[in-house]
C-alpha cells in the first residue's frame, strides 16, 4: 500500500478481513440524528423510548452501516476504493455504551471488472446487529 492509498486490485485475496471498533457514545447518536436528519424519538427521547419494543433509546441502524463504511474506506480496501453498493439487515438494536465491531471479508474479486465483493457484519460481543454485502470497486496498481 502506498501511504495515501489502500490496497489495489492485485493485492487482494479472498478470505482477507479488516475491522473497525467504536464505542458508540450520546454525543454520537446525537450528531447522527443532526447530520442524518433522522430525529426518530426512539433514538433521541428516553421517555418515548420507553414506550417501545427496546424500553430503551437504541443506536441508529445507519450508524452500523457507517461504521462498516469506515472499514471500507480506511482498511480495506481502503483509501481509493469506490463503495458501489450495501445491502444489510439489521438484526438486533444496539445500544448507547456498545461497542460494535464492524468487519468486512472478501469474497468474491472480479479482475475483469475491478469489484470486490466483501461480507460485512457488525457485532456487539457475540451477537450480530448487522449482516450483508458490499461492492467496491478498486485501482489497479500503476504501470
Amino acid at each position: 500500500m502506498q501511504e495515501l492509498h489502500g490496497y489495489y486490485l492485485e493485492d487482494l485475496e479472498v478470505g482477507m478481513e479488516a475491522s473497525y471498533a467504536k464505542t458508540i457514545t450520546e454525543a454520537d447518536v446525537i450528531l447522527f440524528a443532526g447530520i442524518s436528519g433522522d430525529d426518530n424519538p426512539v433514538h433521541i427521547n428516553a421517555e418515548y423510548a420507553k414506550t417501545t419494543v427496546f424500553k430503551e433509546r437504541i443506536v441508529h441502524g445507519m450508524y452500523s452501516a457507517a461504521l462498516i463504511s469506515a472499514v471500507l474506506g480506511t482498511r480495506l480496501p481502503g483509501p481509493g476504493a469506490i463503495y458501489i453498493d450495501q445491502q444489510i439487515s439489521f438484526k438486533a438494536p444496539v445500544h448507547i455504551g456498545d461497542t460494535v465491531v464492524a468487519t468486512a471479508k472478501i469474497s468474491e474479486i472480479n479482475h475483469e471488472r475491478r469489484r470486490v465483493k466483501l461480507e460485512t457484519t457488525c457485532k456487539v460481543g457475540d451477537t450480530v446487529v448487522a449482516e450483508g454485502f458490499a461492492t467496491n470497486r478498486v485501482d489497479r496498481r500503476p504501470a
